[in-house]
């Protein structure tokens, strides 16, 4: 089968299509036949070793932290041919077949789009986990919200019945609003550090808008800690496989009342060329990578 690796840290070009073996699974863990894997921002990260302190990996490393699929040997809970998703922190999504452990996939029912639910692991747990603390009334300012991460923490943040101001360049903005944004604003022309809000969801790589938040009010960093004044509190949190919120989030799909967003779908084999464009920020949205 192909895996997607990389057999050192470099640029983009250190990701090469091997030809390996299938995984063969332990215990309690299933294979997995690949229907799609997400690209993640972070990945860039890992892929370059800026990530080596927190999240070390042994290479050859198969890249791939999002996987939707369906079960091909029979384990805990799961029987052959069962769609299923999940996140798996030990990467190996980006092959034609994975290893999962069990208690880490959670089923996909029926009516949900077995590839878009790949952009749930990642993505969704962590704005689901960035607007946790939310309470109706509150205004909120997402910002960064034109990325994937930022499609499901307008929308949650919308269900916990916040006022949502969210950031987008004019590029994205359209699809902030799709998203439910209340406001839109244009973080290229417009000044955010007047916007007055009670939390700051920071999804950006770039300088929160501290002065964006109220006296009392909290900011909740996905990108590093935030150095904030007294009067503010801020978080930063970095988010890990969580089954059961992942299907939660799987059930508010199945419902209809939180929709996923593909913005493009390429082979398992472009996934260099999608760090390469990552890099040039030429990435609006999701972007899914399925074997071929």
């Amino acid at each position: 089968m192909r895996a997607m690796r990389i057999h050192r840290y470099g640029g983009p070009d250190v990701i090469v299509a091997d030809e390996v073996p299938p995984p063969v699974a332990g215990a309690g863990e299933v294979v997995i036949r690949v229907a799609a894997t997400a690209f993640n921002p972070s990945e860039v990260g890992l892929r370059r070793g800026l990530l080596r302190d927190v999240l070390p990996v042994g290479f050859p490393y198969t890249m791939g932290w999002d996987v939707s699929g369906t079960v091909v040997t029979a384990g805990v809970g799961f029987t052959p041919g069962e769609a299923v998703v999940g996140r798996l922190d030990a990467g190996g999504a980006a092959a034609d077949f994975a290893v999962a452990p069990a208690e880490a996939l959670v089923a996909v029912p029926a009516g949900v789009p077995l590839t878009g639910a790949a952009t749930l692991p990642v993505a969704g747990l962590t704005a689901a986990h960035a607007v946790a603390g939310l309470r109706a009334g509150q205004r909120v300012l997402v910002n960064g919200a034109g990325g994937g991460v930022g499609w499901f923490a307008v929308q949650l943040a919308k269900r916990a019945g916040a006022h949502v101001v969210a950031t987008a360049s004019p590029r994205s903005a359209g699809l902030v609003a799709r998203a439910g944004a209340d406001e839109v604003v244009d973080h290229t022309r417009t000044s955010l550090h007047d916007l007055a809000v009670d939390v700051l969801v920071h999804l950006a790589p770039a300088p929160a808008p501290v002065d964006a938040v109220r006296p009392g009010g909290t900011i909740v960093s996905a990108t590093g800690p935030v150095a904030a004044p007294p009067s503010v509190r801020s978080t930063h949190f970095v988010v890990a496989a969580d089954p059961a919120a992942l299907a939660r989030l799987v059930a508010l799909v199945a419902a209809g009342a939180l929709r996923v967003d593909v913005a493009a779908t390429r082979p398992l084999t472009d996934l260099a060329a999608v760090h390469r464009d990552a890099e040039e920020d030429r990435i609006r949205g999701k972007v899914l990578l399925v074997p071929g």
